[in-house]
């Protein structure tokens, strides 16, 4: 099975997500950034695949930089070069026999680069949505896994538990849709 690696135009999901355009019009980008990386971390982690989000330091002076935090790569850019090609750059790299790379950006030119590399996209729009599925997944299998240690005290049987907790899952989704 090959490895899964997202790469994320991080100002574009800042400008797309509803909780992150609200932080970066108040002007606190840094507190958009840190949201977007506690979110994709979360994401990351339920679903297994690397995530390496990249920011833009076009205009900002300095020297790229690159760290870890939420056990999501961070990446910025060095001075003059945007995100879309670092990203273009890594995607050709990176998309190997064993890897399979997918990017999140909403820039069409850059999904059309996207393609003609290999690699698969997702727009800023699906991955919000992705993003949200997973946390409400979370917390299902958060409430699950509560509802598992309190059978041991229970007086159901474990199939009768078992019944009401695919019912329960089956509302719970139901009521998603």
């Amino acid at each position: 099975m090959k490895k899964e690696l997202l790469y994320v135009d991080g100002y574009n999901m800042i400008g797309a997500w509803p909780e992150l355009v609200k932080l970066k019009r108040l002007d606190k980008m840094a507190d958009a950034r840190d949201q977007l990386l506690h979110e994709l971390s979360n994401y990351a982690k339920y679903e297994g695949i690397e995530i390496r989000i990249v920011f833009d330091a076009q205009l900002v002076p300095g020297i790229a930089q690159r760290y870890n935090k939420y056990e999501v790569s961070v990446i910025f850019t060095s001075e003059g070069e945007t995100a879309d090609s670092y990203i273009e750059k890594a995607v050709g790299d990176e998309n190997l026999l064993v890897t399979h790379v997918q990017v999140a950006t909403s820039d069409l030119a850059e999904q059309w680069l996207i393609f003609q590399r290999g690699a698969t996209r997702k727009s800023a729009n699906e991955l919000y949505k992705d993003v949200k599925r997973t946390k409400k997944n979370i917390a299902l299998d958060s409430t699950l896994y509560r509802m598992q240690n309190r059978s041991r005290n229970s007086p159901l049987k474990d199939k009768d538990l078992k019944n009401l907790q695919t019912l329960y899952y089956d509302m719970v989704k139901k009521k998603d849709k």
